[in-house]
């Protein structure tokens, strides 16, 4: 018996509002080896997280050596949107997640994100779960308390998992992370310009020529640093696809920690993205506590407008 039109257009609505996950996640799988998970829709791939440490460039000092974060990702044509190592700052790697300035014991704390500073650093600890659509990671976020050279304090014990659809044309990655202060002293998260939440790393190729920002708010790369925003999208042109153009658009969960969190964005002309929710007003995580925050990466082909990024913000937030 044929479907009615009718059910067809509730079906693409109850879709679109993460209503029917099982079919919008049905096209995805996953493969896994020794170094890496992948997620792919059909034969193409949608993203990677790096179970193994991916070495820098050849001649950069292996402290840049890093696990636990994703690269590549891909728009639904194939291109890849994401960039890793570049010589302006060789820890940045995709997409990530990681505190900059700390204090513990009373004292400067680690920089789990500046690898270059040698005070501390985040990697893959295990797989705790696969799915067809997704996964869940063990990461652990250390501190080198004694010295580049002793053995590292686990600070921070976290799952990471992360899950795909695809709906309306787009690849739709769920981001949620749970954080644990394991030792006995609170990990306090002075005010800063960035960290923390989720940050991302686009092609080295993206200029102010062929690419931009699109905030909530309607910002763009020179007005929109500092500002709140409840989605930032970006776009240029996907690499090694059909280098057409190719939007990742992310999104904020109204539930997050000084949600909307502000942002950073750079005017310079590269792309690089952070939603920091200690921009304005410090955090910590004390003993024993937890801490969540969750987002969600939309990923399509061609350039986003504000209307559609707005429907699919408000689906996410519902």
């Amino acid at each position: 018996m044929k479907s009615s039109p009718t059910l067809h257009l509730i079906s693409s609505i109850l879709l679109v509002f993460g209503l029917l996950p099982t079919e919008a996640k049905k096209s995805i799988s996953l493969k896994q080896t020794e170094k890496t998970i992948t997620l792919m829709r059909g034969e193409k791939p949608v993203l990677t997280y790096q179970v193994a440490e991916v070495p820098p460039p050849k001649g950069v000092e292996p402290i840049y050596n890093r696990s636990g974060f994703i690269y590549p990702m891909h728009a639904p044509s194939g291109g890849i949107v994401t960039g890793i190592h570049p010589a302006d700052h060789y820890h940045h790697i995709g997409l990530w997640h990681a505190w900059v300035n700390t204090k513990y014991d009373g004292k400067k704390g680690p920089d789990f994100w500046n690898l270059g500073g040698r005070s501390g650093r985040i990697r893959h600890a295990g797989v705790k779960e696969t799915r067809d659509a997704g996964f869940t990671v063990i990461q652990e976020h250390l501190g080198y308390l004694a010295g580049i050279k002793a053995e590292p304090t686990v600070i921070l014990k976290e799952t990471l998992s992360v899950d795909v659809a695809f709906v309306d044309g787009a690849n739709v990655i769920d981001y949620a992370m749970t954080q644990k202060n394991v030792t006995k002293k609170p990990l306090t998260f002075p005010a800063y310009r960035y960290g923390g939440g989720l940050a991302y790393r686009a092609p080295h190729s993206w200029n102010k020529k062929n690419s931009d920002y699109l905030t909530s708010k309607g910002l763009d790369r020179t007005n929109s640093h500092a500002t709140r925003a409840r989605w930032v999208a970006m776009h240029g042109p996907a690499e090694k696809g059909k280098g057409s153009d190719a939007t990742v658009a992310i999104f904020c969960h109204p539930k997050n920690h000084d949600a909307p969190q502000r942002i950073r964005t750079w005017d310079s002309g590269k792309m690089f993205f952070n939603y920091v929710p200690v921009q304005e007003t410090g955090w910590s995580i004390q003993p024993g506590k937890i801490i969540n925050l969750r987002y969600r990466i939309i990923i399509s082909d061609g350039i986003s407008n504000a209307k559609n990024l707005e429907h699919r913000w408000k689906a996410y937030a519902k």
